[in-house]
């Protein structure tokens, strides 16, 4: 029982210590000035970021990696409305995390004062839960809940503003206890209906996804789908929920999917989706699946169950996290041979012959012998970051993920995340090589956390595509008004001499033969890195020109 005057910034610093935070990201602000002094006798550290996007994208990674809530701290106004990229990645990526908020003085409200923002209106719609905590003495009961809310069901951001004059305030609190994620279980009947499910199919596909995954609950599965020979596919930037090289492997299923496994997934009479919604980029537009009833039987497991049944109608929904469900998965036993065990078979050798092309672009540097470089030379256990854009291509559709906990990418398709993200990776693994890919457009959008790293040490290798355009959006350009550029040329800064000054090792990468050797000094210089790949702005995806969508959108 605690007896001694505690201010409302002090609290929060006490409940995040109960609570189990282990790092804070940040941009400092006036509005919470008693949090950061707490701050300063916390055994948490803290990281200082440059800009509040960037602060919230690694708070939201730093919760991709653990399963816990990231915690990002902001001050209000503008603070608030940069962080609001990284909540909407945790909101569609279903990330716990939890962004506090400075706020303006609670008698200066409804007066448009500095920087005044209604909160609850601006993240309505975008987080979990959002709250203002008027009282000091119950700091402890709402940053308890919101680390339940965050992690619960599924996961997602949680918004806490915070009244400048309610830090201040003095008060004797109670501190709520360490809040328990809340595991949701299947029943031994509905395992039982999913062993009928898979007896009576012929061609049963499985997509894995979303969030609340361990390492454990990925072993776990492994040995269901080894005991039912079932060919396993992974949602788009979820790659890494299964191992790339086990047999069992059939390939992504996002932007670009290989044709043959989109085939497998339209002909197949029984599809178990575990943990993700299949949402527009995995489903293909909407147009894998019928909507509302499947042509396939679906069974769809979930932990949050207000996502069973909302797009599509399951023949079975369970509504469980992916540890609990894969746990019980694992102890299930086949009533039957499986007669799509060739079915399995042949989808892994289209995943191998799809992800093993090494396909020539125009321009001096070729981007299939770097990624064949990286792929005969990286750890397993690597961590790939990386952002929004066609670069983004060449690791989702080339690299091979074998380990979990290998990928940091935003379902959401923000650009800027890979620098923030890999920083976070790096701060939590510092013994584990991270890479970030970045294009030259999604690096700019948070150039400046190169700062961060800096500070922190973090000693990350950033491998710039560069290309001098925004490529995605050229891309479309081309196809849809051929000929008629606008607004999606770049001029850009010199890389290596930006980050040098920030004090990376940096080298620019004209051939894929210079990349490996630049690579290696990039690691042995124990420093934060960049190495600046200048790609041909013709070679804007692996398989097509520029000027082969150009011909094609006027012919």
């Amino acid at each position: 029982m605690q007896t001694k005057k505690r201010t409302g910034g002090q609290l929060i610093v006490d409940a995040l210590e109960i609570q189990g935070a282990e790092r804070v990201f940040c941009v400092p602000g006036e509005s919470y000035l008693a949090v950061l002094d707490g701050l300063h006798d916390a055994t948490i550290p803290v990281t200082v970021c440059r800009q509040e996007g960037g602060a919230a994208m690694m708070a939201e990674a730093y919760g991709k990696m653990t399963g816990k809530p990231g915690v990002c701290m902001v001050t209000r106004g503008p603070g608030a409305t940069n962080a609001a990229a990284g909540v909407h990645v945790a909101q569609q990526d279903a990330t716990p995390l939890i962004l506090f908020v400075g706020q303006i003085e609670t008698r200066m409200r409804e007066r448009d004062a500095f920087q005044e923002v209604n909160y609850r209106q601006m993240f309505g719609s975008m987080a979990k839960w959002v709250a203002e905590i008027d009282h000091a003495d119950r700091v402890p009961e709402f940053v308890s809940r919101a680390f339940h809310v965050a992690t619960s069901g599924r996961p997602g951001p949680v918004v806490l503003a915070l009244p400048e004059d309610m830090l201040v305030e003095e008060v004797i609190a109670p501190q709520a206890p360490k809040a328990q994620m809340v595991e949701s279980y299947p029943s031994p009947q509905q395992m039982a209906e999913l062993q009928t499910l898979l007896a009576a199919a012929h061609k049963p596909m499985v997509i894995l996804g979303g969030s609340r995954w361990t390492k454990e609950a990925r072993d776990d599965f492994t040995v269901f789908a080894e005991r039912f020979k079932l060919p396993v596919a992974c949602a788009f930037r979820r790659q890494m929920l299964f191992d790339h090289m086990h047999p069992n492997y059939a390939g992504d299923v996002g932007i670009g999917i290989n044709p043959k496994l989109k085939a497998r997934l339209e002909e197949a009479d029984l599809l178990l989706v575990v943990g993700d919604i299949l949402s527009e980029m995995a489903s293909q537009s909407y147009t894998l699946l019928d909507i509302p009833v499947p042509r396939q039987k679906l069974v769809h497991v979930h932990p949050g169950p207000e996502e069973l049944g909302r797009v599509y109608a399951p023949t079975l929904a369970i509504n469980a996290s992916p540890v609990a469900f894969s746990s019980m998965a694992a102890a299930l036993e086949p009533t039957r041979n499986t007669p799509w065990a060739e079915h399995t078979d042949a989808a892994h050798l289209d995943y191998l012959e799809w992800s093993g092309a090494r396909p020539e672009v125009p321009g001096m540097l070729q981007m299939a012998h770097v990624v064949d470089w990286l792929e005969h030379n990286l750890p397993e256990d690597a961590i790939i970051a990386n952002g929004a854009g066609n670069y983004a291509t060449w690791v989702h559709r080339f690299h091979r993920f074998r380990e979990f906990g290998t990928q940091l990418a935003p379902t959401s398709g923000s650009m800027g995340y890979g620098l923030p993200a890999a920083i976070a990776g790096k701060l939590k693994h510092p013994d584990r090589m991270v890479l970030c890919f970045a294009g030259d457009g999604c690096l700019q959008m948070t150039l400046q956390e190169l700062g961060t790293a800096a500070q922190e040490n973090a000693a990350i290798i950033v491998l710039v595509i560069d290309n001098g355009i925004y490529g995605t959006i050229r891309m479309h350009q081309e196809r849809e008004y051929p000929g008629r550029v606008s607004a999606t040329t770049l001029k850009n800064p010199a890389f290596v001499e930006l980050a040098s000054a920030y004090g990376f090792h940096s080298e620019p990468v004209r051939t894929a033969e210079e990349f490996g050797p630049a690579f290696n000094r990039a690691v042995d210089s124990g420093k934060p890195a960049l190495l600046h790949l200048h790609l041909d702005p013709e070679a804007i995806t692996p398989t097509r020109s520029l000027s082969d969508i150009r011909a094609a959108s006027q012919g």
